[in-house]
């Protein structure tokens, strides 16, 4: 079984680029190399250099490439959308230039990918993680919000080449196990597969072994994160916001929570899984001067058990 492993910048706590507190993008660059990655996600577009000559000489200077770039926003809205397709455009343009992931796959697309997250509706956010309290979209937003999800698909495969995932994640629209499985009834897996997170399952009330299985034919990519569960339980149970639990330490280095690895290896092992994972850590910026030691310390324990 062939794995590769790469991590993101969310792991120094980068989600949103306007954020004051975040660190510079050289030592993200840095600390993930030195932690031993090949390869890591794009980040927040505006983050690591726009301009593909200096991405690319970042890129090769740190012996790294990009596995994925990633659209975090509001899908639904019709007044973002045109927003949105210029996005998609230069992550994808870029993604076209600079080094990208190796490709040693078996059944799995290759890389690089788009991820497509939608985030940006304050009452999910604040509901994260509640599936009998979020609510849930009209049938013409959500039908919306397809259409646009489809469209950028569209756009990133059949214009550049760029596999479009779509990542169901804790505190946006897509996010609970009905409407994992409305997403993969409306949108084929020719238009655009999904990416899993393990940690985003968890924190949305599946198990993350369970929903691997039931949609392993639409899966192009996944993620890796895991969870405090005690701290999980608190913030469930405050109803505190997503990423206030985030800065509250929901997230943990891979192994110190309440997700079981070594099975999930197993269940990879049988499905011979040969494609990228990308472990993530969400925290707030502010403590990013804990990030090299957990990125370092989530990498060694994937391997300790067998990735």
């Amino acid at each position: 079984m062939t794995i590769s492993i790469a991590n993101a910048p969310c792991s120094w706590g980068v989600d949103d680029p306007d954020n004051p507190y975040l660190p510079a993008w050289q030592k993200v660059l840095h600390e993930a190399a030195q932690a031993g990655y090949k390869s890591i996600e794009l980040g927040p577009w505006g983050y690591l250099p726009v301009q593909a000559d200096e991405l690319s000489d970042a890129l090769n200077r740190h012996g790294l490439s990009l596995v994925a770039g990633t659209i975090f926003d509001d899908l639904v809205s019709e007044q973002n959308f045109p927003a949105m397709v210029a996005l998609t455009h230069n992550i994808c343009r870029n993604l076209k230039t600079v080094p990208t992931a190796e490709k040693v796959h078996g059944k799995n697309t290759p890389p690089p990918y788009l991820v497509i997250i939608d985030f940006g509706n304050p009452e999910r956010a604040a509901l994260a993680g509640q599936p009998t309290k979020a609510p849930r979209l009209s049938s013409a937003d959500w039908q919306t919000m397809m259409a646009h999800i489809s469209a950028l698909s569209e756009i990133a495969w059949k214009e550049y080449g760029v596999r479009p995932v779509i990542h169901p994640h804790a505190g946006g629209c897509i996010e609970y196990e009905d409407e994992i499985a409305q997403l993969v009834a409306d949108i084929p897996h020719s238009v655009a597969g999904l990416c899993l997170d393990t940690g985003h399952l968890f924190y949305s009330g599946m198990e993350p072994i369970a929903a691997l299985d039931k949609y392993w034919d639409r899966i192009d990519y996944l993620h890796f994160k895991d969870i405090n569960a005690s701290v999980w339980r608190d913030v469930i149970g405050g109803g505190v916001d997503f990423f206030s639990a985030c800065a509250q330490g929901v997230m943990c280095p891979l192994g110190c929570g309440a997700i079981n690895y070594p099975q999930i290896h197993e269940f990879l092992r049988q499905r011979h899984y040969q494609g990228w994972i990308t472990i993530e850590q969400e925290r707030d910026p502010r403590n990013a001067d804990t990030s090299l030691r957990d990125v370092t310390a989530s990498l060694q324990y994937l391997q300790s058990v067998g990735f």
